[in-house]
């Protein structure tokens, strides 16, 4: 076929049906075999492989038998195809294993010959685990050779090994670093026509390689064999970095050290001076690529500061000048990531931001006008936007998406411009685009309607026209739900209503019954009669709608809007059940048969606020508020007020691992486990352990999560001797379930310490002393294997405690009403305690939150003044051996600081049962 005839095919010429491919694979049988039909039809075999066609078993296995007789044939370019033939069919066929003998001639050390690195690559495809010590000889002599094509084709097929006996892999180690510190390295290569005509194995000429990528691939074997050892992976660090000269020469080998840096830098804080030197040095390189990823390395750490940064920006700020598109592209979209966290650090390079704006490249000039917008006052925003509007439609979604979510995060900063951005914004929302670029724009506009009440109406308005003509019923769902809550809190309510009602008569069933909802928020929210009378005439329309979904939301708020006891619990009700626990209770209800005598009891379920639901969804999308407020480092510290929602994902996680454990199957369903693990080592320690408290209606089950780190020790029988402070803790100890073997490449695995409650009806609580015990055995470098003989070690943690907060779910009510209904059905106790560790209001609050476990109420937690405060707690205690469901508990605590005296607390707690009430008070 000619050139021409080929290009017109558009590379289709290869491709035929299977059934063809399988007739002509008789061609293999042939004798003499004919290489250039081999070839041809190898090729077509592979294209089909790429295209997605699929092969049986059996005509996978007739075709690799097929293809292994050209082994018969010394080609070298058909030999290559075989390969490549057979990596592909390796997947898929069976009994492939029977080939090694042929391919292992191909690997012999002293054979020269072109296709070597493709055999050790398909050898690698083929072989089980059971096979990989075998063939260990011919690999580690691969792994040196003075090819770097044979030697990196030995390290990639190392990397791909070592899921299958990671043991043996790590043997390997030596022979990686010897090749990663190579000196010279050569290549093997031929002229085009020995190559093709197949030749003889003479033919090849050992001819020297600059390129040292057999660096990149030994660091990345090197790093896989060490992961789990963080001591080594600094060592490495440290000395493939250190000295004026590196020994690296490949530059992506010099990223990957990179990026090996920064990670060691992250989790240990003593090297981090070390690594910064080091990565600085490396902004001086000569290669542009490692200049970039130091300077992204750079302005990614961990809470890094303005003073680290002059040196980085002023090498990106060269980077923007660069003639190369993909130089600047990188730079501005490095400064662009710093500019969300550090502003005034990029705020030095607005000038050649402003140059990059009329880019010819749409990307370069996207990233520099939105850094702009990070980066730039006020008075800048109007000359902006009218520079972002004329280039909208030449860019992709992808780029529309940063623009939109840079204008949310101005807009917020300076609340000032909100009427320009929101034009802007309405004008996008308008124009052509898919679900995540509107999707973009929508939650923007959401967010200037929750900050910025002044645009509220107007952008509610701007919403109201977009789902007239909306294609995305996730998006008018979304803008009729937040209808229904912000329409009714606008000075005329009443103009949103027809554009909702338009939606009930207009879209598909879906979009109807959310337009019912938000109907029928208007009527119960808006004191107006006459606006509710007509709302109820609208429902009424929908009663003979053709969706029993539809038509059961109308029927259901038509109840509610005559009665208003109802539409406080169903509309008005301000908190939502977590719906992680929602989900674990029901799964457990509808398991246990035992349980459905009776119906499902929703009293137990934690409550969280609407607004801390909401949170939770949006902390799961980026927000552009931490674009504002940078990189908090106090969050982590303070505790969190939607503790309830967040706790509840690990609750599931805990029940599916306890229902693994045979020994704790008659216990019944787990009441509570503790929201997070608690630190019983430090992270740096060589064995690293945490702790989980389940508590059952009899029992009590600590979990401990162990670690090993050390990579050449084996632990066994691994068990945590638990001893409680006091005697009369009311607990017995009844089993430990021990980890049978413990390595640094088993990662955590959990022990089980079972106790009896002896009094169920009472709230166990006390102190406990924790050792590990263990049986601890070196590993034979050899075999990887643990030695038979081992000796008895045990190594001390950390107290648990066991205390009130452990019995009690945070939950959420409205304080007011719930304290008023506990003051007439309810205990009541007041007492008072003088806090004198606690040197502020602020301290004492965050003390209550920590021992009580009760979720603070209503922004509580923050006191408002330095010398009184009133912090307002809630919680769910789970039931005691008489009780069938969790009691309600709330807790007052009012406070006063004084200079000298401390925090003096009176504590009032109310109770549905005397019991919880003695809980909480007991626990300060």
């Amino acid at each position: 076929m000619s050139f021409k005839k080929d290009e017109e095919a558009g590379g289709m010429s290869f491709y035929h049906d299977k059934s063809t491919i399988l007739q002509e694979a008789r061609v293999f049988n042939e004798s003499p075999i004919s290489p250039r039909k081999c070839r041809a039809l190898l090729t077509r075999i592979v294209y089909l492989l790429y295209v997605g066609e699929t092969f049986s078993t059996q005509e996978a296995t007739t075709l690799f038998f097929g293809v292994t007789k050209l082994f018969q044939h010394k080609d070298a370019a058909l030999r290559q195809m075989v390969y490549l033939v057979i990596k592909e069919l390796s997947t898929i066929a069976e009994d492939v294993i029977m080939v090694t003998s042929s391919i292992m001639k191909d690997m012999q050390p002293n054979l020269e010959v072109v296709y070597r690195p493709n055999a050790i690559r398909a050898l690698a495809r083929i072989i089980d685990a059971q096979s990989v010590q075998s063939v260990e000889r011919f690999f580690k002599s691969a792994l040196v050779d003075r090819s770097s094509s044979i030697s990196s084709a030995s390290l990639v097929s190392s990397y791909h090994l070592f899921p299958l006996s990671p043991s043996i892999i790590k043997r390997w180690s030596n022979e990686a670093q010897e090749a990663v510190n190579a000196k010279s390295v050569s290549s093997f290569s031929s002229n085009a026509s020995a190559y093709l005509s197949g030749g003889q194995q003479g033919g090849y000429q050992a001819v020297a390689s600059s390129s040292y990528i057999m660096q990149y691939h030994a660091l990345g074997l090197l790093f896989l064999i060490r992961e789990k050892d963080r001591m080594a992976i600094t060592k490495m660090v440290q000395q493939l970095g250190s000295g004026s000269k590196s020994i690296i020469k490949n530059p992506m080998a010099m990223c990957m050290l990179i990026r090996f840096a920064r990670k060691v830098m992250d989790e240990d804080p003593n090297v981090r001076k070390q690594m910064h030197e080091y990565l600085e040095s490396l902004l001086r390189h000569k290669s542009e690529m490692v200049n970039i990823e130091a300077a992204r390395a750079i302005c990614e750490m961990r809470d890094v500061q303005p003073g680290d940064l002059f040196r980085t920006v002023a090498v990106l700020q060269l980077f923007m000048n660069s003639p190369k598109p993909v130089i600047k592209f990188a730079a501005v979209k490095t400064l662009n990531k710093l500019a969300q966290i550090l502003p005034q650090s990029v705020a030095t390079v607005n000038v050649e931001l402003e140059n990059l704006i009329t880019d010819s490249n749409r990307s370069i000039a996207t990233y520099a006008i939105t850094t702009l917008l990070k980066t730039g006052n006020e008075a800048s925003v109007d000359r902006l936007m009218k520079q972002i509007s004329s280039f909208m439609a030449d860019i992709t979604d992808e780029f529309k998406i940063i623009v939109v979510d840079a204008i949310r995060s101005l807009c917020l900063k300076f609340p000032g411009k909100q009427a320009i951005m929101l034009s802007f914004l309405s004008g996008v929302l308008r124009d052509e685009g898919g679900y995540d670029f509107k999707h973009a724009v929508v939650e923007a506009i959401f967010d200037m309607i929750k900050f910025i009440k002044d645009c509220r109406e107007t952008a509610l308005a701007h919403l109201c026209e977009f789902i007239e003509d909306c294609e995305f019923t996730k998006l008018s769902v979304r803008i009729l739900h937040l209808l229904g809550i912000e329409g009714p809190k606008t000075r005329n309510p009443t103009k949103f209503i027809r554009y909702i009602y338009n939606r009930v008569v207009l879209e598909n069933a879906v979009v109807r019954a959310a337009a019912v909802s938000s109907l029928a928020k208007f009527g119960v929210c808006i004191d107006d009669k006459t606006v509710m009378k007509s709302v109820n005439v609208l429902l009424r329309r929908c009663l003979d709608d053709v969706d029993d979904e539809v038509r059961d939301r109308a029927a259901m708020y038509i109840k509610v809007l005559e009665e208003k006891s109802l539409a406080d619990v169903f509309v008005r009700e301000e908190a939502t059940f977590s719906l992680g626990q929602l989900e674990e209770q029901l799964v457990s209800y509808v398991k246990d048969e035992t349980k459905h005598s009776s119906a499902f009891d929703v009293s137990s379920i934690p409550r969280v606020s609407k607004e801390a639901a909401a949170a939770e969804i949006a902390s799961s999308r980026p927000s552009a508020l931490l674009d504002i407020a940078g990189p908090s480092t106090s969050k982590a510290n303070d505790p969190t007020p939607n503790q309830a929602s967040t706790s509840t994902d690990s609750g599931s996680s805990y029940a599916a691992q306890l229902a693994s454990v045979p020994e704790l199957e008659s216990y019944g369903p787990v009441l509570r486990s503790s929201s997070k693990p608690v630190e019983l080592t430090e992270s740096e320690t060589e064995y690293v352990v945490s702790a989980v408290k389940h508590i059952f209606k009899e029992h009590i089950v600590f979990q401990f999560n162990v670690s090993n780190t050390i990579p050449d020790t084996v632990l066994e029988q691994v068990a945590m001797i638990m001893t409680p402070s006091s005697p009369d803790s009311g607990l017995v100890e009844d089993f430990i379930v021990p980890i049978q073997s413990l390595s640094s490449s088993t990662g955590t695995q959990q022990i089980y310490v079972s106790f009896t409650r002896e009094n169920p009806e009472e709230y166990a609580q006390g102190t406990f002393t924790n050792t590990l015990k263990f049986i601890s055995k070196e590993i034979d470098p050899n075999s990887g294997e643990p030695e038979e003989d081992g000796y008895d070690d045990e190594y001390q943690v950390e107290e648990l405690d066991l205390g009130a907060g452990d019995y009690i779910t945070p939950t959420y009510v409205t304080f007011s009403s719930e304290w008023e209904k506990l003051s007439s059905s309810g205990f009541d106790q007041t007492e008072t305690f003088a806090l004198s560790s606690s040197e502020s209001l602020k301290d004492a609050c965050k003390s209550l939150v920590e021992v009580l476990n009760m979720l603070p109420l209503g922004g509580t937690e923050t006191p408002t003044s330095n010398s009184v405060h009133t912090l307002n707690l809630s919680g769910l205690v789970i039931p005691t051996g008489s009780e069938e469901k969790s009691v309600k508990v709330l807790a007052r605590c009012r406070m006063t600081y004084s200079q000298g005296q401390g925090v003096t607390l009176e504590l009032s707690v109310r109770s549905e049962s005397d019991q919880g009430a003695r809980l909480v008070m007991a626990a300060i």
